[in-house]
């Protein structure tokens, strides 16, 4: 099945669900995850008996003897009226009982009303190319897209590639541990995983053996303990909100990570502390994150020690303050921030990039578009890079005019793109020589930071190129007046004598 084809069947399906009454996007893809789910779950279990058939060796059933008729290949056969049914009151609940994966399907539940619209859905998944490692994270990102052309209030994927481009430069390693502690929809945690995997395989690699369970590939530069890592504790991710985590598990699910770390929790919550004290002290060696960066928060809800360092209500200066917490000494950071950080004049504003630049390394801080998010905002956001510790010297600054896409409602894509440029800039910086303002890449000392109040606005240090603009002596244009003058005339009393004739 061609990519072309799986986005056709998803399109229609999707219409499928609006005509059935489930206009919710967010809803959708929930639902569809509980369908795509619970195929794996059969794809799972069919896979591992025909492994138990060779070896000899029994396995972990997910489905009891009594429990066969649950599995996607004998429910998929029944009738409509048969099988909403049973979806809805035995499929769905035994979902939570999965080793595992339970806890992210907790209170799964089954919004399809019409049993015609389940049937139609479940014919569809059956024939997604599930058990194909790369067009079953494709699809699921087609699905997530659609997050970013629907109205969801206050719930959209940050860019992939602007995330993209924030993986490269923090370029991870295998051996580390990435986390995003307001995941969403798992995007920065996907995009890390693609990364890595790209980095770590060689293009001369080939594909050996017939089982799925005993294929190598060839060009797999990763070692044993790198690789189990990969699936099992490389990735992270935390959100308090429910229906996020199952879709931010799911994607995970279908992009290779066979047990996806990602928590419920509200990570700036006094209580995360006493329920994940590992995740949280020093824990991780990088962390990408886009935050919610809209309203603010009780200080009695807040950890006590977040608010210690910064005496602030705001979401988006919390976040950076827990970020440090969460980090290792000498881990790095790429956050996405609106502009307010950069240059707001409160005590708390000010406090958190004094900290950034006098208690760690601040490696940088990149201007984005203000039209970015848009259609469902326009607020104008920045980077910033950071390292936990060290000592701030240098800050390289990088101005983003365009991403690539029309900074409009439609987000079109156009030639104009800063981006690769970003990188390019970023890979060879030299602060010695990145000195020009007026360049879209250049430094600024810590010094000069210091001197503006820690403003890291990047309308603070960078100016426009003096172009000399050359203009004719007033003679010699009053002169060209006269005679556009005279020309005017002689036609105006060419055209009179035509009259008169």
């Amino acid at each position: 099945m061609t990519q072309r084809d799986i986005k056709s069947k998803i399109d229609k399906l999707w219409l499928d669900f609006h005509s059935g009454g489930i206009t919710n996007p967010m809803t959708v893809i929930e639902q569809l995850s509980y369908l795509i789910f619970s195929r794996l779950l059969d794809i799972y279990e069919t896979r591992n008996e025909k492994k138990s058939r060779r070896t000899g060796k029994d396995f972990n059933h997910i489905f009891a003897p009594e429990e066969q008729h649950l599995r996607w290949s004998e429910f998929r056969i029944l009738g409509a009226e048969e099988m909403l049914p049973l979806m809805r009151d035995e499929v769905f609940p035994h979902f939570s009982r999965v080793k595992e994966y339970g806890h992210f399907m907790r209170n799964a539940q089954l919004m399809i009303q019409k049993p015609e619209l389940l049937v139609q859905a479940v014919e569809v998944i059956t024939e997604l190319p599930l058990t194909s490692g790369d067009h079953k994270g494709d699809l699921y990102e087609y699905l997530l897209s659609k997050l970013s052309t629907a109205g969801i209030a206050g719930q959209f994927r940050t860019p992939r590639h602007i995330i993209r481009k924030m993986v490269e430069i923090l370029d991870p390693k295998p051996f580390e541990t990435v986390c995003d502690p307001a995941c969403g929809t798992a995007g920065f945690l996907v995009e890390t995983l693609s990364y890595v995997m790209e980095q770590y395989t060689s293009e001369d690699g080939v594909i050996v053996g017939e089982e799925e369970d005993d294929k190598i590939f060839t060009g797999d530069l990763l070692k044993p303990e790198e690789r189990t890592n990969l699936t099992n504790g490389f990735l992270s991710g935390f959100d308090f909100d429910s229906t996020m985590l199952r879709v931010s598990a799911m994607n995970l699910l279908l992009h290779g990570v066979e047990k996806p770390h990602i928590h419920y929790q509200d990570t700036l919550a006094a209580t995360f502390v006493e329920r994940m004290p590992e995740k949280r002290t020093e824990a991780f060696d990088v962390i990408l994150a886009n935050p919610p960066f809209k309203g603010s928060l009780d200080y009695d809800t807040v950890d006590p020690k977040l608010i210690k360092k910064v005496k602030t209500k705001k979401t988006e200066l919390l976040f950076i303050q827990l970020i440090l917490q969460m980090l290792k000494m000498g881990g790095r950071a790429a956050v996405i921030v609106p502009d307010g950080v950069l240059f707001g004049s409160s005590k708390a504003h000010k406090a958190i990039r004094e900290a950034l630049v006098e208690e760690n390394q601040l490696e940088a801080m990149i201007s984005l578009p203000s039209g970015v998010f848009k259609p469902y905002a326009g607020v104008s956001t920045g980077i910033l890079v950071f390292s936990k510790g060290g000592e701030t010297e240098d800050v390289f600054f990088y101005n983003v005019e365009s991403d690539g896409y029309s900074l409009d409602d439609k987000r079109d894509k156009i030639e104009a793109n800063d981006l690769p440029g970003m990188i390019e800039a970023w890979k060879n910086k030299d602060p010695e020589k990145d000195t020009d303002v007026t360049q879209k890449a250049f430094f600024v000392s810590a010094d000069e930071i210091r001197k503006n109040n820690y403003d890291l606005s990047i309308t603070r240090y960078h100016e426009e190129p003096y172009v000399e603009e050359v203009y004719e002596e007033p003679s010699v244009i009053l002169g060209q007046l006269k005679k556009l003058e005279n020309e005017i005339m002689d036609d105006l009393n060419d055209l009179e004598a035509m009259l008169n004739e």
